[in-house]
């Protein structure tokens, strides 16, 4: 009979630390992916999973790069695993996209005229105050602002 082997993570040196907000982040997915979607429009339905997303990626990043609470290894196995948006953290370092909410506000072909989204805009640009992104539900996530 051949051997089973087991996939176990092996989780690197500080993970304990960071582990009990991952996993709550984890069940507010899950509690947003099952979440009844009756009389919502259908982009409504994804903004908390987004908003999450978010979160989880905001989190890892700011424990790496603004606190440095975490090693290295922690962060590049928080980023293999899909703990965090290697994309989107990639986005924060640059100048101008510091707050951005989401990578699909800022690609062109998302949206009408080739341009950025609506949230991307300055609020002293803006010629209506209130608004929100469709694709994430974001009200503005300018830098400038």
């Amino acid at each position: 009979m051949p051997k089973v082997k087991m996939n176990r993570v092996k989780y690197p040196e500080g993970w304990e630390l960071i582990e009990p907000t991952i996993r709550e982040l984890q069940a507010k997915m899950r509690e947003a992916e099952n979440d009844p979607h009756d009389g919502k429009r259908k982009c409504e339905t994804l903004w908390p999973i987004f908003k999450i997303a978010h979160q989880k990626s905001r989190y890892i990043f700011d424990l790496y790069h603004r606190r440095k609470e975490i090693s290295k290894e922690l962060y590049e196995f928080c980023l293999d695993q899909g703990y965090a948006d290697r994309n989107l953290i990639a986005k924060w370092k640059k100048p101008g996209y510091e707050r951005l909410c989401c990578l699909r506000c800022m690609q062109p072909r998302d949206h009408n005229f080739a341009t950025t989204c609506v949230c991307r805009v300055p609020k002293q640009l803006r010629e209506e105050k209130v608004i929100e992104c469709v694709h994430c539900g974001c009200k503005g996530c300018a830098s400038g602002d």
